[in-house]
């Protein structure tokens, strides 16, 4: 049985530039090379995520990671999380919350929508690096046997 190489893009949803550029040399300075797709509002983002009609279809075929902030300009990053998370197109992809609100009960609701990591900025590089391996895109490229 052969194996096919199937690259992880990332969609970073910030809306502050200054946050985008440490998380993007973060992810970097992980190891991880993948191909990054940022996003300022959430608006753009979900038109990517779920497509033109909102169905999810277009993100079916792809392997994602999901960076997200809460606090964008145009909506909440719950709102997106909830989107993503109930559609069926879309709610295996793995979500790391980024943002500065460390209230309790905002971190354990992101968790009960289904955030895979939930981490407080300013990002401790550490703690970010630890969670990116975590879920498996330490290595730039993962591995998945081919179908037969």
């Amino acid at each position: 049985m052969s194996t096919e190489a199937i690259s992880v893009g990332i969609v970073m949803i910030e809306d502050d530039e200054g946050h985008a550029r440490l998380i993007e040399r973060n992810i970097r300075r992980a190891g991880v090379n993948n191909p990054i797709t940022p996003f300022t509002n959430g608006t753009e983002a979900l038109a990517y995520l779920l497509g033109p009609n909102g169905s999810g279809e277009v993100s079916a075929g792809r392997h994602l990671l999901i960076l997200l902030d809460l606090n964008l300009p145009d909506m909440t990053g719950i709102e997106i999380l909830e989107k993503v998370k109930s559609n069926p197109h879309t709610r295996r992809t793995p979500v790391v919350v980024l943002t500065t609100t460390d209230d309790s009960r905002e971190i354990q609701r992101c968790y009960d929508l289904g955030a895979n990591v939930y981490i407080t900025k300013p990002v401790n590089y550490e703690s970010f690096a630890h969670a990116i391996r975590q879920l498996g895109l330490f290595f730039s490229v993962m591995q998945v046997p081919e179908t037969a």
